[in-house]
């Protein structure tokens, strides 16, 4: 045990722990294998009441059952909140075969532990009267965070595995994300800058050496890995980024240049901001994998908007559509920007109940929409009106948002379409007519500019119009040459029925409700029979139904169902085997149902 001031102290054991010390009681920063509870008499400390952790790896936290068993307070990244409370689900999915995932998720804890709470970005935590403040921190992990206090006069960051010594880091290995990349160095870079902008006095890593002079210890640090990245030839423009992340179109529309999907600002004469879309801002790389500890939305070029534009407020935020590259910052802006959340109606229920649907690129969170906008009709924001069109075709959950900005008509389409080509996903709920309908669209609204997910802006020409126009007629043209529509059209994925919600949680022996979907394909009237198969021993209280439905049309019923008492697991499957008079089509839908003994807090 070694004192750093008054009521600071490490330990050193797989890692170091801080010891934050007030009269009797302590909170730790990280924990290892936690020998430390042994050796807390020697300063007093009688109580530790909560330990927080910067990120999920094993010498960080391979000790924490024992905290469990002392009734000690666990708090986590809410980034890496799985990795902790339900880590033994990602050990069975985790791929280990043909495995081309380099992240180092799999030197995580062995088994789950209950969490008591997350530690969200940019949010400050008075525990024991200590006041701490959140920092995102990327760069040995995906989600990891720093944690910035006052302590006995001085200012102090914890910044985990982020910084070993003066130009030094504890590991190379866990910046590589992907199967080749660098992407933990270039997150590493924007998350010692963002700390030292904060001037700490003190830097106090997870491993390695505490660090009195931060200013120059990141200095060195950022500009080794800057030349490590220039000899691999990866982010190029990651200076000239962070210094200038936004570009105007228009004197009033900004384009944030550095989120993995581009996002766009409409600046008002009072000076506020309306964002459209905000997934990922600053993206260095993308890791592999799609857990949720694999994406970190964050805020960091919030700030520089603000200086560069005069940005007193950012005030509404209004997607596109809602997958998750477009939507995942949302709770943030909302949480720390106040930010109202503005959705369209034919999908805001995605955006608040995403479990409900089977849809790729959800958000793994509800995000609450604070106003549903209704399509065709203007809507006022300062000095400004937006109109939103249903825009089916990269995905059926879509719109676009018209709008007019220093005399030009723009559109924000979204991910319709890439650059001039069509850019559908049949899972998203594509329709073969859908780019026959947005080339009609476009031409009947006449913009100026659109603005799209990840490509330049596009200035309208007639040439533009008719070759997206032709796109549209071809794509239907071949898919009815394609598929078997002469006998029957089972939609844009190829099934004849759902079940919602897609993912259900619940506790063993509760009772829950499911609607069940079924499509008559063909084109005349046929007697359709669902058949709902689940697990032995749960009731079903309508598990077959019977329906005489006309040609091309969709009947909808909804059936209770009751678990055993004794029963738990994850994921658990059940399906719907549909007959359509002759035609067995087979198990056409499922869905999952996860049931627990205890409950698990959010």
């Amino acid at each position: 045990m070694k004192q750093i001031s008054t009521n600071l102290y490490v330990y050193k054991d797989t890692c170091n722990v801080y010891i934050l010390k007030i009269n009797e009681k302590a909170i730790l920063i990280d924990f290892g294998h936690g020998d430390v509870l042994d050796e807390l008499h020697s300063i007093g400390v009688t109580e530790i009441t909560d330990i927080l952790m910067t990120h999920h790896h094993r010498d960080q936290a391979q000790g924490l059952e024992k905290a469990v068993k002392s009734g000690i307070r666990i708090w986590v990244p809410h980034v890496e909140k799985d990795l902790f409370e339900v880590v033994d689900e990602h050990w069975k999915a985790r791929e280990i075969d043909n495995n081309y995932n380099m992240r180092q998720d799999r030197f995580s804890i062995l088994h789950s532990i209950p969490v008591y709470e997350t530690l969200r970005d940019y949010t400050t935590y008075s525990i024991n009267g200590i006041e701490l403040k959140v920092v995102p921190s990327p760069g040995h992990t995906t989600g990891s965070i720093s944690f910035i206090t006052e302590l006995d006069r001085k200012k102090v960051a914890f910044t985990g595995d982020l910084i070993y010594a003066p130009g030094k880091v504890w590991s190379m290995s866990a910046t590589q994300w992907s199967y080749n990349g660098g992407e933990g160095i270039a997150y590493s870079i924007l998350s010692l800058l963002d700390i030292r902008d904060q001037k700490p006095d003190l830097l106090l890593p997870s491993h390695g050496h505490m660090m009195d002079k931060a200013f120059e210890a990141i200095n060195q640090l950022v500009d080794r890995f800057s030349k490590l990245m220039k000899l691999r030839k990866q982010n190029p423009r990651l200076f000239q980024l962070r210094d200038k992340p936004y570009e105007a179109i228009t004197p009033h529309l900004l384009k944030n240049r550095t989120s993995m999907s581009n996002s766009y600002v409409v600046l008002s004469n009072s000076g506020k901001a309306l964002f459209i879309d905000f997934g990922y801002d600053f993206m260095g790389g993308v890791a592999a994998g799609a857990d949720r500890a694999s994406r970190r939305p964050w805020l960091y070029t919030i700030s520089r908007l603000k200086e560069q534009f005069g940005i007193k407020k950012i005030d509404v935020v209004i997607p596109t559509h809602f997958h998750d590259d477009h939507v995942a910052g949302l709770n943030v802006l909302r949480d720390i920007e106040g930010t109202e959340v503005w959705c369209s109606e034919n999908f805001s229920s995605i955006l608040e109940q995403p479990k409900k649907y089977n849809l790729p690129c959800l958000w793994y969170d509800p995000i609450k929409v604070d106003r549903t906008l209704p399509l065709q009709k203007a809507i006022k924001w300062e000095e400004y009106e937006f109109t939103l069109h249903e825009q089916s075709g990269h995905t059926f959950y879509s719109v676009v948002i018209d709008f007019m900005v220093d005399g030009k008509r723009v559109l924000a389409i979204g991910d319709q379409y890439q650059d001039e080509n069509v850019n559908y996903v049949y899972h998203n709920k594509f329709r073969i007519w859908d780019y026959c309908d947005s080339a009609n669209l476009y031409r009947t609204l006449n913009p100026d500019i659109l603005i799209s997910g990840h490509w330049d802006p596009i200035y309208v020409t007639e040439e533009f119009l008719s070759q997206i126009n032709e796109q549209g007629q071809l794509l239907k043209r071949y898919h009815e040459e394609l598929l078997p529509l002469e006998e029957l059209d089972l939609g844009e994925e190829g099934f004849g029925a759902a079940i919602y919600p897609y993912q259900t949680h619940i506790e063993a022996g509760e009772t829950f409700s499911i609607t069940i979907e079924v499509k008559n394909p063909f084109y005349d009237e046929k007697t359709v029979v669902a058949k709902l198969i689940t697990p032995d021993g749960w009731f079903v209280e309508n598990s077959e139904v019977c329906k005489s439905l006309p040609g091309n049309t969709s009947y909808q019923y909804s059936t209770g169902i009751t678990v055993p008492k004794e029963l738990a697991g994850s994921k658990l499957l059940m399906a719907v085997d549909l007959t359509i008079d002759e035609h067995h089509l087979g198990q056409h839908a499922e869905a999952f149902v996860s049931i627990s003994n205890n409950s698990r807090k959010a």
